[in-house]
């Protein structure tokens, strides 16, 4: 996905006739410490909530007054992690996105971001979840794959996390499928090491049934 599929209009720019009052309000109404300044279709730059509080008058427009602007953006054809990249490394709560010409053409909000990384990883999708740690010289997702696929399930999106000073890498997979004991047992026949599972479906469906019988035993 390109960052100008997920442009958002919904919540507007600053402009420099913008009182300091309005810009304070309209970061509350959207829940954001950033906003963009522009000028017709020029990004000047973004406004932090930390730079409006330190002047009392605030029926000052924002021309009027210095800014330690940012200037952080992404070009409209610049992959989704990018933008990603951006929100982690100066923890922004929007992103503007501009053309190639350089002129403004909307932002990027956190919540957005954070709907499509759920759409991404397949959070809202029912399945079992697997933690794999691997060594980075076995790094074969097709094999993998392969053993997901073998048990009639699918990879709905995977992750891989890497540890500094470490040959090893944790694989999280998010399946298709909520019963994965049989996946389970296949990556440790195949010398996997299972750190963790998640949203499993038990093995022994009837456990709660025999749980309940034996408590209305001793409660006899």
């Amino acid at each position: 996905m390109l960052a100008a599929e997920l442009i958002s209009n919904a919540m507007p720019a600053v402009r420099t006739s913008d009182t300091i009052q309005k810009v304070i309000d309209r970061m509350a109404e959207f829940k954001v410490r950033h906003l963009p300044l522009v000028n017709d279709e020029q990004f000047l730059g973004l406004i932090a909530e930390d730079d409006l509080f330190e002047y009392p008058d605030y029926q000052q427009p924002i021309g009027s007054i210095e800014l330690s602007l940012v200037n952080p953006y992404v070009i409209e054809n610049q992959h989704i992690y990018d933008v990603i990249r951006l929100f982690y490394e100066q923890q922004l709560t929007v992103v503007p996105v501009l053309d190639f010409k350089s002129n403004y053409l909307g932002l990027i909000s956190l919540n957005s971001m954070n709907e499509y990384f759920a759409k991404l990883t397949s959070v809202a999708e029912p399945g079992g979840i697997i933690v794999l740690e691997i060594s980075n010289r076995n790094n074969s997702l097709a094999q993998i794959a392969q053993i997901v696929e073998s048990d009639n399930a699918q990879i709905l999106s995977s992750y891989i996390r890497s540890f500094p000073d470490s040959t090893k890498l944790e694989v999280t997979l998010k399946l298709n499928k909520q019963d994965i004991s049989g996946i389970v047992a296949a990556f440790q026949r195949y010398d996997y090491t299972v750190q963790a599972t998640f949203n499993s479906k038990p093995v022994d469906d009837d456990s709660m049934d025999r749980y309940d019988s034996l408590m209305n035993y001793l409660n006899l």
